[in-house]
Order: structure tokens, then C-alpha cells, then sequence
């Protein structure tokens, strides 16, 4: 780093855990539906904010776009209507990684349409 205003880079100390570290992330989602390329999208965006984060993706039923942290529905397209805000998702990553109690996603941006 050159102690320049701006330098931002955060460099974890040798045997510290990366960013999220010990967050376990499943998203079941609808391939048929064309959600594949939304998941991809939330899954660069978590692991670029937390690069130690485990993602599993899993095939899902029709309409499905479900996400558990560590074994806790956190969001659910199927009751939604929508997908999820990736700072919701961020957030909530966030207070599984703190330890916080998690608390489900209600806010979600509706499904974009492809004419």
C-alpha cells in the first residue's frame, strides 16, 4: 500500500479466517425458469464481499429462488413473488457471520421480464 488517501485494500493477517468464514449459503432455484443467471449474480456479489463464504446451489422446483444461511430459510421466491435485494442478502450474511439471530428477507425486487 502506499499510504495514499483512497488505499482501501484490507489484507487478512496470515491464519485469520476470510470474511465469512464458517456461513453456509443453499440456493435452491428453478433452472427451467431461466434463474440460473440470477443465482450466478448473487453468488459473485457474496463472494466478492465475503470471499470465505461457502455457496452450495441446488435444483429446485417450478418458481422456486429459496436461500438458507446455515440451515435457516432466510428468503423464499415462492412467497416473496420477487428475488432477493443483494444488500438484504449481504446484510443477513453479515449477522450470520456476527453470530446475530437471522431474520428473513420480505423485501424482494419483482422477476425481470424478457419479452
Amino acid at each position: 500500500m502506499s499510504g495514499e488517501p483512497g488505499d482501501e485494500l484490507v489484507v487478512p493477517t496470515p491464519g485469520e479466517p476470510l470474511p465469512g468464514s464458517g456461513v453456509r449459503i443453499v440456493v435452491e432455484y428453478c433452472k427451467p425458469c431461466g434463474f440460473e443467471s440470477t443465482y450466478l449474480e448473487l453468488a459473485s456479489a457474496v463472494k466478492e464481499e465475503y470471499p470465505g463464504i461457502e455457496i452450495e446451489s441446488r435444483l429446485g422446483g417450478t418458481g422456486a429462488f429459496e436461500i438458507e444461511i446455515n440451515g435457516q430459510l432466510v428468503f423464499s421466491k415462492l412467497e416473496n413473488g420477487g428475488f432477493p435485494y443483494e444488500k438484504d442478502l449481504i446484510e443477513a450474511i453479515r449477522r450470520a457471520s456476527s453470530g446475530e439471530p437471522l431474520q428473513k428477507i420480505t423485501n424482494s425486487r419483482p422477476p425481470c421480464v424478457i419479452l
